[in-house]
């Protein structure tokens, strides 16, 4: 709960006086203080790389993670493929000419061609989703755009799309929310954390 603001009021001398607050608002200290449920308003912490480790081990999800410098492109990242087994990914969030957003975890390697992957999804035309909306609905920078941010997208705005290369693989490699960081996690365990944050991935063929 937050209280912001305050406006004070007198008790008769003598006799006891009351205010009854109205709705949103408590009496304290010779005061009205409007109180804010933090739960019932769209401001929202992001959940924190802890958070989603403490939510992987609630769901009895084993992964293994490795510390590094930060990496913000699939070239900067090699190092950490050779140290890591399994699919390495990049991240792309998009949003299409209608405002539909989009999640697409694909093979690092992949070449995504947006054109066609709007006419597989039936989506419009897509851009790609601008810093500041990525940060809104999935508590994440530039940079650091993983499948495991769907954590924050406790709305549902996001359509989660998977390649369907990943499949030919065991584990998956995604940064946990931060790109200091690679976190490595059977195919399996990923699709059943996604669906516990109530999306439903649509796995899909990128590659030409």
């Amino acid at each position: 709960m937050l209280a912001l603001g305050g406006t004070p009021f007198k008790r008769g001398a003598g006799r006891k006086r009351v205010y009854p607050p109205a709705s949103g608002w408590r009496a304290h200290s010779g005061c009205l203080i409007r109180v804010f449920d933090l739960q019932q308003t769209s401001l929202q912490m992001p959940v924190s790389r802890q958070e989603l480790f403490d939510r992987l081990a609630e769901l009895g999800i084993e992964t293994r993670t490795l510390e590094h410098e930060a990496v913000f492109t699939v070239a900067e990242s090699s190092e950490v493929e050779r140290q890591l087994p399994g699919a390495h990914t990049k991240n792309l969030f998009l949003k299409d000419e209608s405002g539909a957003l989009f999640l697409v975890v694909a093979i690092a390697t992949t070449r995504v061609d947006l054109k066609s992957l709007s006419r597989t999804l039936g989506a419009k035309r897509f851009s790609f989703g601008k810093p500041e909306l990525l940060q809104e609905v999935l508590g994440v920078p530039p940079g650091s755009v993983t499948a495991f941010a769907v954590i924050n997208d406790v709305s549902k705005q996001v359509a989660v799309v998977l390649d369907a290369d990943l499949l030919k693989h065991e584990t998956i490699n995604c940064h946990p929310l931060e790109n200091t960081a690679t976190t490595n996690i059977a195919w399996g365990d990923l699709m059943r954390f996604i669906r516990s944050c109530g999306h439903e991935p649509r796995v899909v063929e990128l590659a030409d």
